[in-house]
This record gives structure tokens, C-alpha cells and sequence, in this order.
């Protein structure tokens, strides 16, 4: 058995290291250990992504990572984001990955890069660009596949060339490269695959940074995740036996430091289930385990951030589940950037080894901004916001997300019936994700992949009338067994038996709002954008009260819009997509509202809702000043 010895010693030296240096970043096998400058070296790291915070508030996470005495951070690099459409790549605004790294080596924290290029992170398709489903339907992703590869080495060429001026041994924070992500976890296992990812990072990262694997803490995925040349590193939770779990990794690297790449706080939730929680003392007590053994922790997530938009990701187990738009993950610096009892907890337990900063950081106040009233004014099912949406697409058979060049959103599909039926069934064998069925523009029941319903009893239809059917991505699969998983309609629609044909289909990508707001600025002049069934837009308008209080560094303060109330949709506020709601299944009942997202005192902000159930004359929504959420028990 291989035994895993206590390094107090070397733990001592190494967290006395805590001043951000320009010493070069290496491994020490003989010590076990790694080095800087030739000097025993170890971190303790903060999971934080870039593109799940507010730019605004990049440095303000960090400074607060730093003074709970943590000397690193690890982010994945999202490629989606930075190639959403294929050969232009974006680092700009919330995706200046140079100036997040930069402004950690400034908040003196080393950086460990997670390029990926796929990330899992619970983030849609596991950070890969659903574009490639669209150029290549039977791509095989994550192997060899010069389909796959081509955009893979074409990405990895910019993105390393963009970050290289920042690895260590060039004078930068970045000390780390992992290659590849959980690989061990995938079905391909493709060894080949591997080796070209590894000589395509060695190519640019030579030796001025050191690239390591993550994988879970199992004989069997360190099997397939290994790769000669790169540092296997495994990830483990609490309330785990830890020097078991390091026998697995010493198995795969005999010499070497100890390296656990994911220690996690919490967990993720999808909808309809309980909100995570991990209890801290567990955290703490395996925390302190791991400590006395000299190694080297990553903590996912110390900070977890929001899916804004339509990012999250969804699993793939027994069922389809989808991930919800918070991803405070229970971890120490809440969603909103708070400081919680599990931030404390840490940086008490990490004083004990390491003399702690003096950095002052506290907990940032919130705005309770009262109630907004919303007017009607627009719905999908109007000709008018078809109209205006721009992209209708006309098919003998429907057409999935990926084929007419849509990621996100939503997909409306529409025919007219040629025949009578009384007493049928509407049949759609394969539907992802979520689909709404409308008859004349009213409802009549819906679809759903999770809850494996592909069959809606309609009681009576007639020649002329029209079928709308809605179709929503609610995510694309991040992990499982992590298929091309494409969106929409995929199959035939059968009524009666009989299949349905000559489909009219419009793209609601959600890009912006801009078409809700000229709805609401003509109504009066004859702009009818309303139709009878839901899916219906509600515009409001509210102003943050004019005081120093309800400010910070001129920002307004942040928020929580409360969607108790709501069935099911997404919000934006000043043409910002804040994310899904879907209070009719929880457990997330408000969405975090940045204060830099909102415009100061006496401007005016907008806000536009779209709900799919609700059609009324009127709504009220609430800003709160707390999350609302169940929080029933520790899972």
C-alpha cells in the first residue's frame, strides 16, 4: 500500500511563502514538494471565474480571497465566451482574462490557469461553443477528431499566445496550466488525444509554467486522465477519509507534491431540487487533514458567482436536469460577495499555519429598492414581434437550434393543420428541452425532456387552425456521458399519427430587448405586439432612491429581484440578461442584481420580464435586500 506521510515541516516553510514573487515555479520530486525559486513552496487556492462576476467587481473578490490567507486563485477559461462566433475571439470588457490575472498578481495571488478546452464548471456544454454541433452534427468532441482539434488548436493558439507574456517563468502569476479537464471521466478515453493537447500547451507554455491534470480521486478515471509528461492531480469533497484519497494519486505520481484540485465547499443545484449545503465543520476538519499532510488545496468554489444569461449547464444521469442561475455553491464568498460563517471558518483555520495579512475587507450593504409595476406589451405568439425578431425560417420538417445558427433561448415552430381530428395525440419523440403547445394561441399542455414527456392529448382540432409549439434550451449538457447535445425539435411531429409538415420557425435568441422597448414606446400609435396566450414581455421603470446610502463608489447598491411570485422566464434589467427564473419549481426565488448593472440616481433603469404563464393586465415585482431560496437541510 502506498503510505502518505505527514509533512509538517515542509507545510510550515512552504505557507510562510506567501509574498508573491518572480521565483520560478517548479516541482521537486525528491522533496516531494513544489518549489520557488528552490525554495519548498505550497498553495492554498480559491476557485473564482472571471466570467461569472461583474468586472467591476474582479478586485474586490480577490482582495477578499487574499485577506482570508489564501496565496492563489484557479479559474477555468470559458471558450464559448471568447469565440462566440467561430474565428473572432473576444477579450474584452467581462472577458479581459489578461486584466483579471494581472489584477490578481496585484492582489499579490498566484494564478492558476484552467483552459480546459472543455471546463464542465456547470456552464453550457461544458464551455465548448455549440457552434461546432452546427459546422460538424457528427463532430466527436474531446478526441482526435480533426473536426474537433482544428478549432481546438486555432483557439488554444490565440488564447496561450494572449496569456503567455503572464506565466511564471516570464515574470507573471501564472504558475499552473491544467490540460484538458476530468478527462478520466469521459467515455472516449482517447490517448492520442491527450498527447497532441499536452504538446500543443508545451509549445507555449515551455517550461515557464507547470501543466497538470485533474482528475477524480479513482484508479479507474486516473487511468484514462493521466498523461505522460503532466502532473496528475485528483479532487476530492469532505467528510472523506483524505489520506486514502492521496493513495490514489501517489499511485499515478509516486514523487511529487500533493495535489487536491477541487476541495468543495458546497455543491451545485438544478431545479426543482434543495438548495446544496455542506456543513462547514466537515469542511474544516478535512480542510485541517489535508493541511497536516503538506498538500496543496484548490477550493471549489471559494467564490461561486451567477450564471447571468442563459450560461448554466445541465447534467445527464438517470434524467436530463438543468442547473439554476445562482451558483453561490455555498462557498465562502457568497453569490453577492459576501463574507459568511464558511469564510470566517477557513481563514481562522489557515491563522493557525500562516500569519494572516492585514487586508480590511468586509461585507458590501444591499439595496432595497421596493416595488416596480409592470405593463403588458408584448407576447411571442404576436406577428408583429415575429415580425420584428427578424429571423423566420421556413422547412418542410423542423429545424434544431444548432442548424438555424441559434445557441440560446428559445425556438418557435409553426404549421397549419390540414385535417380534422377529435380526441388525438400531438407526438414529438424527441424534444430538448422544454416545450410549450399553444392551439390558436391557446395553451394546451406541455412537453418535457427532465420528466421524459413526448405525448400531449389535444381534444379537438380543425382544418386552418395554427400549432405553435415553443421550444427553450435549458442548457446543454456539461457532464455525463456529454453527447452532442443539440436543441429543438429533432425528430418528426406526429398528430393523430400523421406527420406534420411545412414548418415556419422563429429564432428568439434574446441578444437584447430592444424590440419589447419599441413595443412599449408605440403601443399607443397602433403597434399592437400582444396576442392572446403567455410568453408574455412586462415593461417597468424605476429609479434607486437619490441618497449616499444607496451607493458605493458610485455604483448603486446590489440587489435581489424576488420572482416568488412568477411562474417561469428570464429578466433583464437595463438590456442585461440576469437569467432563468422558474418559481413554480425553486429552489431559487430571486435573481442577484448587480449594483453596476443598474444606473444611478435620478436616471431612470428598465426592466423587461418575460414570463411564459402569466397573461395579465398588470404585474408588481419586489428589489429585496436578502436572497430568497429554500434552504431546507444539508445535502
Amino acid at each position: 500500500m502506498v503510505r502518505i506521510e505527514a509533512v509538517l515541516v515542509v507545510a510550515a516553510v512552504a505557507l510562510a511563502q506567501l509574498q508573491l514573487t518572480n521565483g520560478r515555479f517548479t516541482i521537486n520530486y525528491e522533496k516531494n514538494t513544489f518549489e520557488m525559486d528552490g525554495k519548498p513552496f505550497r498553495y492554498v487556492s480559491a476557485s473564482l471565474h472571471y466570467f461569472r462576476i461583474p468586472r467591476e467587481y474582479w478586485r474586490d473578490r480577490l482582495r477578499k480571497v487574499r485577506a482570508a490567507g489564501l496565496n492563489a486563485i484557479s479559474t477555468y477559461v470559458e471558450w464559448s465566451q471568447h469565440e462566440a462566433k467561430p474565428g473572432t475571439f473576444d477579450f474584452s470588457d467581462n472577458l479581459d482574462l489578461p486584466h483579471f490575472v494581472r489584477l490578481a498578481q496585484e492582489e499579490n495571488l498566484f494564478v492558476i490557469l484552467r483552459p480546459g478546452p472543455y471546463i464542465c464548471a456547470e456552464r453550457e456544454m461544458g464551455g465548448l461553443p455549440y457552434w461546432l454541433l452546427r459546422e460538424h452534427p457528427d463532430i466527436y468532441l474531446r478526441t482526435n477528431d480533426r473536426n474537433y482539434t482544428k478549432y481546438v488548436e486555432r483557439w488554444l493558439n490565440v488564447l496561450m499566445t494572449t496569456m503567455s507574456p503572464l506565466l511564471n517563468g516570464r515574470g507573471g502569476p501564472i504558475i499552473m496550466v491544467q490540460v484538458e479537464n476530468e478527462y478520466g471521466s469521459y467515455k472516449a478515453c482517447d490517448k492520442k488525444h491527450l498527447l497532441w493537447l499536452r504538446d500543443v500547451f508545451t509549445r507555449h507554455t515551455r517550461n515557464d509554467a507547470v501543466l497538470f491534470t485533474t482528475d477524480g480521486a479513482s484508479s479507474q478515471l486516473l487511468k484514462c486522465g493521466k498523461i505522460p509528461g503532466v502532473y496528475a492531480t485528483i479532487d476530492f469533497g469532505a467528510g472523506v477519509n483524505v489520506k486514502k484519497m492521496f493513495e490514489v494519486q501517489r499511485h499515478f505520481e509516486p514523487r511529487g507534491p500533493l495535489v487536491n484540485s477541487e476541495f468543495y465547499t458546497g455543491w451545485f443545484t438544478h431545479w426543482g431540487e434543495k438548495m446544496a449545503r455542506v456543513d462547514t465543520r466537515m469542511i474544516i476538519k478535512s480542510l485541517r487533514d489535508m493541511l497536516d499532510l503538506g498538500a496543496n488545496i484548490n477550493i471549489y468554489m471559494f467564490h461561486g458567482g451567477t450564471n447571468f444569461g442563459f450560461t448554466a449547464g445541465a447534467n445527464l444521469g438517470k434524467t436530463y436536469t438543468s442547473d439554476i442561475t445562482s451558483y453561490d455553491y455555498d462557498a465562502p464568498i457568497s453569490e453577492a460577495g459576501d463574507l459568511t460563517d464558511k469564510y470566517f471558518a477557513i481563514m481562522e483555520l489557515l491563522s493557525r499555519y500562516i500569519p494572516l495579512n492585514n487586508i480590511s475587507v468586509s461585507t458590501g450593504q444591499k439595496g432595497n429598492y421596493g416595488e416596480v409595476s409592470l405593463t403588458p406589451v408584448a407576447s411571442f405568439l404576436s406577428p408583429k414581434v415575429k415580425y420584428l425578431m427578424g429571423n423566420i425560417y421556413k422547412n418542410n420538417k423542423p429545424l434544431s437550434f444548432e442548424a438555424l445558427n441559434q445557441n440560446y433561448g428559445y425556438l418557435l415552430y409553426e404549421t397549419d393543420i390540414t385535417f380534422e381530428r377529435e380526441h388525438t395525440i400531438l407526438e414529438i419523440p424527441q424534444v430538448k428541452d422544454y416545450a410549450n403547445v399553444f392551439i390558436n394561441g391557446m395553451f394546451k399542455g406541455n412537453l418535457s425532456r427532465e420528466l421524459a414527456t413526448t405525448k400531449l392529448r389535444i381534444p379537438k382540432v380543425k382544418r386552418g387552425d395554427k400549432l405553435s409549439i415553443i421550444v427553450e434550451n435549458l442548457g446543454r449538457v456539461n457532464y455525463g456521458p456529454f453527447y452532442n447535445d443539440t436543441k429543438g425539435i429533432l425528430s418528426n411531429v406526429y398528430l393523430g399519427g400523421k406527420v406534420l409538415t411545412k414548418w415556419n420557425m422563429t429564432s428568439y435568441e434574446f441578444k437584447d430587448t430592444n424590440f419589447v422597448e419599441y413595443c412599449s414606446v408605440f403601443g399607443d400609435e397602433g403597434i399592437n405586439c400582444l396576442d392572446v396566450g403567455g410568453y408574455t414581455f412586462y415593461v417597468g421603470y424605476f429609479s434607486v432612491p437619490e441618497s449616499e446610502e444607496n451607493c458605493i463608489n458610485s455604483y448603486p447598491l446590489d440587489s435581489f429581484l424576488d420572482v416568488s411570485t412568477l411562474t417561469k422566464g428570464i429578466v433583464f434589467i437595463n438590456n442585461i440578461n440576469l437569467g432563468r427564473y422558474w418559481s413554480t419549481r425553486g429552489p431559487q426565488y430571486s435573481l442577484y442584481v448587480p449594483g453596476v448593472y443598474l444606473k444611478p440616481a435620478p436616471r431612470k433603469n428598465t426592466i423587461v420580464i418575460m414570463d411564459e404563464y402569466i397573461a395579465a393586465p398588470g404585474l408588481t415585482v419586489n428589489f429585496s435586500d436578502t436572497p430568497i431560496s429554500s434552504r431546507d437541510s444539508f445535502e
